[in-house]
């Protein structure tokens, strides 16, 4: 049974002109998740355009730039629902220069639908993103065969593009693909399931989103709870009350639990969860609360309680893939902030192992410059220990992001390998 309140981040992908933002559009418009006013203000400027319906694709570029030119060169999030889910969505760049957009808008994401021109087929850009999909570990493709009535609606031109695409993602660690013949333009297989394709027997894109399961997305092993605060009312109910609030990472903590304080090695044992008023016998991720043990122990921010026989690596000689998102480079030997889970420490470069070449997907060894847009295996040292999991085994505790202490901007992301 689906939570009705659940939220399915998904993002979307495809090259200049593979129809992104139409299919956004369309998605909007014929699930009635657009208001009357933005309806009005779309159709006069697809009237000034000379346009003979309404262009959907303009729901999506907010941008001025993008307007003018009819592309998307930011990450333009959306947030629909319907009676059985929520759906943020993140519409990324197709262009290489947008490497950084693309990483942004699908960092979070649950699903990834990558469009393919149904003329074109899978082309070079088709392979980045399905690489950086991969890179990113996300639990679920939608590819999504556009502009099939450009095609006479052939199941055969279908089928060649699904084998195209099960060949060049076989190679990379992507779980579950789905495929979908489709036409933004018209509205086949978006919301509506499309009577030009009746040789097609699975669901319409939308029924596919609203059915999808990802509650397993979550690591529900690997119990980890990041201490963002502690709390210590001082006021008459709550007069001894000592509990470290935050938010559950990955796994399932529960009252009784033998629990390790990380990085201290201090052990305890939970004595009880509280979620504003409610007393929890369990907690499990994302939900925020605030846990109380059963001894005194020196814990604050940073630190992180976890099950006392399942414990993350505590190391200060990290690998990660990295995605340089500044546009200066980066500087040799510098130190800059690491932000992992609630933990900020110092932390410097090391070593650039390799590059990712985002044109051909070839390693590039012995260039270690970091500019913008670029992917590489790095090693980073820092200052004192971080508690940390593979980013292929937990999302939250597998990733961190480099902040340049001059400036404040957030210069690069990694996903700990």
């Amino acid at each position: 049974m689906l939570d009705n309140n659940q939220l399915l981040r998904f993002t979307t992908a495809g090259s200049v002109d593979d129809g992104k933002s139409t299919l956004i559009g369309r998605l909007l418009y014929d699930s009635k998740s657009i208001f009357e006013d933005q309806l009005k203000a779309i159709e006069n400027t697809s009237k000034k355009r000379g346009h003979e319906g309404v262009d959907l694709a303009l729901f999506t570029d907010g941008l001025k730039d993008e307007r003018e030119q009819g592309i998307t060169i930011d990450v333009a999030y959306r947030y629909f629902t319907t009676p059985k889910r929520k759906f943020i969505i993140a519409d990324t760049p197709g262009h290489i220069q947008y490497t950084r957009n693309m990483v942004t808008g699908a960092s979070t994401a649950n699903v990834a639908t990558i469009l393919i021109d149904a003329r074109h087929g899978v082309i070079e850009q088709t392979k980045r993103h399905a690489f950086i999909a991969s890179l990113l570990n996300i639990p679920h493709v939608i590819v999504c065969v556009n502009k099939m009535d450009l095609v006479d609606y052939s199941e055969e031109v279908f089928n060649d593009i699904v084998s195209q695409f099960e060949h060049i993602s076989s190679k990379m660690l992507i779980k579950d693909v789905r495929f979908i013949p489709m036409s933004a333009l018209i509205g086949d297989n978006v919301v509506n399931r499309s009577e030009n394709m009746t040789w097609y027997q699975g669901s319409p894109m939308l029924n596919m989103l609203e059915t999808m399961h990802i509650s397993s997305d979550v690591n529900k092993v690997d119990a980890r709870f990041p201490v963002q605060t502690v709390l210590r009312p001082q006021n008459d109910s709550h007069r001894d009350y000592r509990g470290y609030a935050g938010r559950v990472a990955s796994g399932v903590l529960r009252v009784g639990d033998e629990i390790t304080v990380m990085p201290s090695g201090f052990t305890s044992v939970i004595k009880a969860i509280n979620l504003n008023d409610q007393e929890l016998k369990e907690a499990f991720a994302p939900q925020s609360v605030s846990i109380q043990l059963e001894d005194d122990i020196d814990i604050g921010r940073g630190d992180m309680i976890v099950r006392s026989n399942n414990k993350p690596e505590a190391t200060q000689d990290i690998e990660v893939m990295l995605c340089w998102l500044n546009n200066t480079g980066a500087k040799p030997r510098t130190k800059y902030t690491i932000k992992h889970t609630s933990n900020d420490q110092k932390a410097m470069i090391k070593d650039v192992v390799y590059k990712i070449d985002i044109e051909s997907l070839n390693r590039v060894e012995g260039d270690d410059s970091l500019n913008m847009n670029d992917i590489a295996k790095v090693k980073l040292r820092t200052t004192k220990p971080l508690m940390v999991d593979s980013y292929r085994e937990n999302r939250f505790t597998g990733s961190i992001i480099l902040v340049d202490d001059a400036t404040n901007e957030t210069v690069a992301a990694g996903m700990i390998v």
